[in-house]
């Protein structure tokens, strides 16, 4: 290995090899999100803002308004809207 002299690198491969790892065996996750004026999209496990473009949106909703309280699903690293949901 080129980095076998330099423990620090060669700890650093390591971390970054096993989160990788997990990432890519992590578990479908669903979660609850809200469409911000933006377009943007802000969930409750993972508060920062998506812009408009970077998440999918199932192909039979019509349109996802701002202020919509949607169910999404985490599809390895990607929101994807399933539906919109109304609060009872």
């Amino acid at each position: 290995m080129a980095f076998e002299g330099n423990s620090g690198i060669s700890r650093l491969a390591a971390v970054i090899a096993g989160r990788m790892r997990e990432e890519c065996s992590a578990p479908l996750s669903v979660d609850f999100g809200e469409v911000q004026e933006d377009g943007s999209l802000v969930t409750n496990t993972f508060p920062v803002p998506i812009p408009g473009g970077e998440y999918s949106v199932l192909g039979y909703l019509s349109s996802v308004s701002p202020g919509s309280r949607v169910l999404v699903a985490w599809v390895a690293s990607e929101a994807v809207v399933l539906r919109t949901v109304k609060r009872s």
